[in-house]
């Protein structure tokens, strides 16, 4: 026999499979998906098998053998080898590549160590007296014994709390055969998925009791295709946890997508408590060993329920009944680094290839999947109404332009400031959502009006105050630099502060609450290891009562004590140059306002803005999603953008701006001749533009762009697949080249 290898080396020159004789100690054991070691040129390297073959073209002397297996068991699935193979032709990126997204970084290069814990335990049952004998008269020992007694095994870790030190005595009674000490492997539990007093069933509502009457039939065969479309909460989680529930009675699982970590301990503890501990969670703020073990249990089968970020959806999971996507809109399914892909895609296609059913939901859906459910491609299931028939916040917006005229400068309006005295006068708490983190957004010198600039990235540095000092930060590459004290462009001394941030906002609520606790949720405050479920703890035992955050805080989140939301500046998001920019402002507003009101009290949400009389506002303070999806769908069909377009580009970065200019210039020239080889593809192309971004410089790295907008078609797709082909040639040394399909951002 020979395996067809993918060697772990992710390069356009190796991006094919290699040969190698299978040992006869492996034989009829290897199968496609397990991890080998095989040689390669004069060293040893990681491989998947991808194939096998009872023949091969090579001659006998140039075939060597697999040189070991890297685990007792195929690490990848075959769907998900299935996948990898799809994902390589969808993004154009190397096998390789799309292979390393299945498997915890930790596995690669064989830098996994399994973590194990000392246990001791009677070699067999004692008599009274023979107790006696091997304790002596040492009490430690008699205490031990009695405790080991069951002949169980026991971690020494828990012995080591009723008895101090007991290592020693246990060592001597192993000596005298009374007892066996051995190692033994133990798991890493995620302090976010800890165990969770269990919890009954919620009464069902009447629109939860249908909805999921409308979804099992089509689920259980595996067919289903759902859009679930429900206001803020309606109580989309119960029905998420009524369908796993169906999935296990199947002997099936689940896999559950969430779009931010700060939401993976809430939802990892509802799920815990009806669930126990088939609940598994994966996402990036685990440690190595965490992941890894996590990855196993699912690998395994012992965890059936899979929550985590966008990565889960590549959970090593066999039989999966549901695939779910919560908050389906959020950009953060869509990766920006290679290899790209849309998380809502990928489970689409694994829904389609094992035979699950294929979920998403949303208060607030996108665009394109509330188009598709229009159009039929999924079945809109809709929860009209709150649990308990509890009503939506009532929403007041503030025009800060007003507040201005009265002399108002803070970044509270007057409205906001009584509102806040008033929730926390009652014991209730508060959110305040400020979409930029930092003191103030920009620093500026008012006698050339220069803003200071990251040296490695085209974009403003952020003011922060960090333990005592003042600070600029870059929010792209994490460049920090001190505030300076003259113009470095022209050397005046009267550099001033714009804009606001999370920081100031607390600060500005501790000065009008002082003694009240305030925690503030962005990724400065986030970055440590369970930052997220420490913060949102003190905040739900009600340690603090008010959160500050940025748009982390504004989805999925349920605080039964809420009664208060502030938008702090709502029109920072409306303002961005992206033709998706109405729509995250949109959501984003509708999302936050659902944080309030959720328990029995009334919820309140203050919207301050320049532009109250804004379209989108005034659709997110009547929370009517529909008004906005057909003012802005009609909007994107008359402007020509998706779902009615394809947005793409060819992104360039290099060492200089002349050699990304150069190579862009000459891709275009490409783009150029392949479009007059092919008519069809050019009646297609409704923009072609090379130039450079708004965001010039990035991360050290030049940067120039091919932008392309595509009448939708598959003459597009066709196109789409050869700029792909483009962007994988070989570049001169420094320039890099990235194809991107509707990406997240054109900046």
């Amino acid at each position: 026999m020979y395996a067809q290898v993918i060697v772990d080396i992710a390069h356009e020159r190796v991006a094919r499979t290699f040969s190698y004789a299978v040992p006869p100690a492996l034989a009829g054991r290897l199968c496609p998906g397990w991890r080998v070691a095989v040689p390669f040129g004069r060293r040893e390297i990681e491989g998947i098998v991808l194939s096998l073959s009872e023949t091969c073209d090579l001659p006998e002397e140039k075939i060597k053998p697999v040189t070991r297996t890297l685990e007792d068991y195929p690490a990848i699935l075959p769907p998900l080898l299935d996948l990898a193979v799809h994902m390589a032709g969808e993004t154009h990126a190397p096998l390789a590549e799309t292979l390393r997204l299945m498997l915890p970084a930790q596995m690669r290069r064989e830098r996994v160590r399994v973590k194990t814990e000392t246990v001791a335990r009677l070699n067999a049952p004692l008599t009274e007296g023979e107790e006696a004998a091997f304790a002596g008269r040492s009490p430690k020992k008699k205490t031990l014994l009695t405790l080991l007694r069951g002949g169980e095994a026991h971690p020494v870790a828990e012995l080591r709390l009723l008895v101090r030190d007991p290592l020693p005595p246990l060592r001597e009674l192993a000596e005298a055969g009374a007892l066996t000490l051995s190692e033994r492997e133990t798991l890493r539990i995620p302090g976010g998925n800890a165990s969770a007093p269990a919890q009954p069933d919620p009464t069902l509502t009447d629109e939860q009791r249908e909805a999921l009457e409308l979804m099992r039939p089509e689920a259980e065969k595996g067919t289903g295709r759902f859009l679930l479309y429900g206001v803020t909460g309606s109580g989309k989680t119960e029905v998420f946890i009524r369908l796993v529930r169906d999935c296990l009675a199947r002997g099936q699982g689940a896999i559950l997508l969430v779009p931010e970590i700060a939401l993976t301990p809430q939802m990892v503890s509802w799920f815990r408590a009806r669930f126990g501990e088939v609940a598994a969670v994966l996402h990036s703020r685990l440690s190595p060993g965490e992941r890894y073990d996590e990855w196993r249990r699912i690998r395994r089968g012992d965890a059936r329920v899979v929550i985590g970020a966008r990565s889960a959806v590549f959970a090593p999971m066999e039989r999966p009944g549901v695939l779910i996507v919560d908050e389906e809109h959020e950009t953060t399914y869509l990766s920006d680094r290679f290899p790209r892909y849309d998380a809502r895609d990928v489970a689409a296609w694994r829904c389609q290839r094992e035979g699950a059913a294929l979920v998403l939901a949303s208060a607030t859906p996108s665009i394109r999947s509330f188009a598709q459910a229009q159009q039929g491609g999924l079945r809109l299931v809709e929860l009209p109404r709150r649990v308990l028939d509890r009503p939506l916040p009532e929403v007041e917006l503030v025009d800060m332009r007003a507040e201005l005229n009265r002399g108002n400068r803070t970044v509270f309006s007057e409205a906001l400031r009584a509102a806040l005295r008033e929730a926390v006068g009652r014991g209730e708490q508060a959110m305040l959502l400020m979409n930029h983190r930092g003191y103030h957004s920009f620093v500026s010198c008012r006698s050339c009006g220069q803003a200071v600039k990251c040296p490695h990235c085209d974009v403003s540095m952020a003011y922060h105050q960090a333990g005592g000092a003042d600070e600029l930060r870059c929010h792209y590459c994490g460049y920090v630099r001190p505030v300076p004290t003259v113009c470095p462009a022209c050397g005046s001394r009267y550099i001033r502060y714009f804009g606001s941030g999370t920081q100031q906002v607390e600060e500005e609520v501790r000065r009008l609450l002082p003694g009240v606790t305030t925690v503030r949720m962005d990724m400065d405050t986030t970055r440590g290891k369970d930052g997220h479920a420490k913060l949102l703890d003190a905040f739900r035992s009600g340690r603090a009562q008010v959160l500050v955050g940025t748009q982390m805080i504004a989805k999925g989140l349920d605080f039964p004590r809420v009664t208060l939301v502030g938008v702090v500046a709502a029109d920072m998001t409306l303002n961005l140059p992206d033709y998706r920019a109405r729509e995250r402002t949109f959501q984003l507003l509708t999302q936050v306002a659902g944080r309030a009101g959720r328990g029995e009290l009334p919820g309140r949400v203050i919207i301050q803005t320049y532009k109250p009389e804004d379209d989108v506002i005034q659709a997110a303070a009547r929370q009517d999603y529909r008004a906005f999806f057909q003012e802005e769908y009609a909007r994107r069909r008359a402007s020509f953008y998706p779902p009615f377009t394809v947005m793409a580009r060819l992104l360039v970065e290099a060492a200089t701006a002349e050699a990304a200019q150069r190579w862009a210039e000459g891709l275009e020239a490409q783009v150029q001749a392949l479009l007059s080889a092919h008519p069809d593809w050019r009646r297609r192309v409704l923009i072609l533009l090379t130039d450079q971004p708004s965001v010039k410089f990035l991360r050290g790295k030049n940067r120039w762009h091919v932008l392309f907008k595509l009448a939708a078609s598959r003459e597009a797709e066709a196109l789409c697949a050869a700029l792909n082909d483009l962007s994988r040639a070989e570049a001169p040394e420094g320039v890099t080249c990235y194809f991107e399909y509707n990406p997240v951002t054109m900046m």
